[in-house]
């Protein structure tokens, strides 16, 4: 079944209408109606599947989804015009210039956590480069994934577009077959079949992992500020974010404090009792609650630990006390625990950090800013975002993706039209001007040698100068290749 539907994807790329960027363009309008249109039943779907109410659902599913349609809409054309580069001197008459091209069948795998935009918002930048792109939304976040199931169909080119639902069994089916790219969100173990898969075929993956990321708190830091930033950051979706702050480094004489005005902040965002707020989303399923409740176990809770097996609900939870070696720093956490680990000043935390692998995204909380600089100059992260969290994620002229075991590639705006387009070199030469050619050609000798070297290598090759001493060069070497 699933080569059928590969099958089928290749050849309606192969009829090449994705190469017009009128189509691509009805496409990605077609999805912006898709999501308008049926605006209610997504969110309903985002409910049964994390609890999300309807403004947090379009807050952080549905509106940027939208964004970033609109944004290749109105960018398309200046994206995918042909990037004129810098000449060199033997190559002044000439056309020069990068051409985008679709890489061809792509695979796009999404998350759960997010499960409209995390799994749409890499189709829209395939579909933009113009790609015929199969769908394969997470089998956990199972709601959505029907949902997605449902309307592309209805408003997508069913065979260039196709939506493969299932779990583990279809997706290892899925990845025996050949595709051009492969997009991936999820964790790093799957992430590691994911390549061994493409190997196969030599293709090449996106892969938008996760990780530890670290969050420092400098003792000269407004701690109101931090600790409601962080607050929003970790606790937001139930933790279930990829670039949500793991866990706090800060010095101990500043720890009371800052759980102290977490806990205000806690108490502002969900009231009293966070399980009754409309705002508070969910663990996933029970096989995810366990597995959070279990790096719980042994920890000293400063802030929260409730929870509730029925309804996969786990309260905002922040652990003091934590050693490194603990459970809970040995895995990303992906749910609402906050340790606290204690380090003297920003270069303790940066030894501590990379001791580890290189995270998704790094937080640093310092009224001064060299403070943060110093965090970013001496570590390694996906991305930074300093005196705040996520908010790195929001600028789409900034790649987001990994590096080393957090990911690698990176997409949002021209830079997932970029992931999924082929970068072609292209070069038209003119046919006069056939005596400067000849000094590439045999027989060869020294002075063809020298004149490369003057031409080339020489102050011949400064722009202004090589523009206007052009011509002359041409009539001389033309003059001296035909005395040698």
């Amino acid at each position: 079944m699933m080569k059928k539907i590969v099958n089928t994807a290749r050849q309606a790329f192969a009829t090449g209408k994705t190469r017009s960027l009128d189509f691509r363009i009805q496409q990605l309008q077609a999805l912006k109606t898709m999501i308008v249109e049926n605006d209610a039943e997504i969110k309903e779907a985002l409910k049964a599947d994390l609890h999300k109410n309807d403004c947090s659902a379009y807050s952080y599913e549905m509106m940027g989804l939208i964004a970033e349609i609109d944004l290749c809409i109105d960018n398309l054309y200046d994206w995918a015009a042909p990037q004129h580069v810098k000449k060199t001197l033997m190559t002044l008459g000439d056309e020069v210039y990068i051409n985008y091209e679709p890489l061809g069948v792509v695979l796009v795998i999404g998350a759960w956590n997010y499960p409209l935009v995390v799994c749409l918002q890499p189709v829209v930048g395939a579909i933009a480069a113009g790609n015929a792109v199969v769908i394969k939304p997470s089998e956990v976040s199972e709601h959505t994934a029907k949902a997605l199931e449902k309307f592309i169909p209805r408003y997508l080119d069913k065979e260039l577009y196709p939506v493969v639902n299932g779990g583990v069994a279809e997706t290892t089916e899925l990845l025996a077959e050949r595709f051009d790219h492969i997009f991936y969100t999820g964790n790093t173990n799957v992430g590691k079949i994911i390549m061994t898969a493409a190997a196969k075929f030599l293709t090449p993956v996106t892969l938008e992992l996760g990780g530890k990321s670290p969050c420092y708190v400098d003792k000269d830091c407004d701690i109101d500020i931090a600790s409601r930033r962080i607050a929003w950051g970790k606790f937001v979706n139930c933790g279930q974010t990829c670039i949500a702050p793991d866990y706090i480094l800060c010095d101990k004489s500043i720890q009371g404090k800052l759980i102290e005005k977490m806990k205000e902040s806690l108490k502002e965002y969900y009231g009293d009792n966070p399980k009754e707020s409309p705002d508070y989303e969910r663990i996933i399923n029970k096989r995810h609650f366990n597995r959070v409740l279990n790096l719980l176990k042994g920890e000293k809770v400063a802030i929260g630990g409730e929870h509730d097996e029925s309804t996969c609900y786990i309260a905002p939870t922040v652990l003091t006390d934590v050693k490194p070696e603990a459970k809970v720093m040995q895995e990303e956490i992906f749910g609402p625990l906050l340790p606290i680990i204690n380090v003297k000043d920003v270069d303790e935390a940066i030894q501590f950090i990379n001791k580890g692998e290189k995270p998704l995204a790094l937080y640093a909380f310092a009224n001064n800013k060299k403070v943060i600089k110093k965090m970013i100059s001496q570590t390694s992260s996906g991305g930074v975002t300093g005196n705040d969290v996520f908010m790195h994620f929001t600028v789409a002229e900034l790649p987001f993706g990994g590096v080393g075991h957090s990911g690698m590639g990176a997409y949002h705006g021209k830079h997932s039209f970029d992931t999924f387009s082929h970068k072609r070199s292209c070069l038209i030469k003119s046919l006069s001007m056939e005596g400067v050619n000849k000094l590439r050609y045999p027989p060869y000798s020294q002075k063809k040698v020298d004149w490369a070297k003057f031409i080339l290598l020489g102050k011949m090759n400064k722009k202004k100068l090589c523009l206007m001493l052009l011509p002359l060069v041409a009539v001389v070497a033309a003059v001296v290749l035909k005395m040698i």
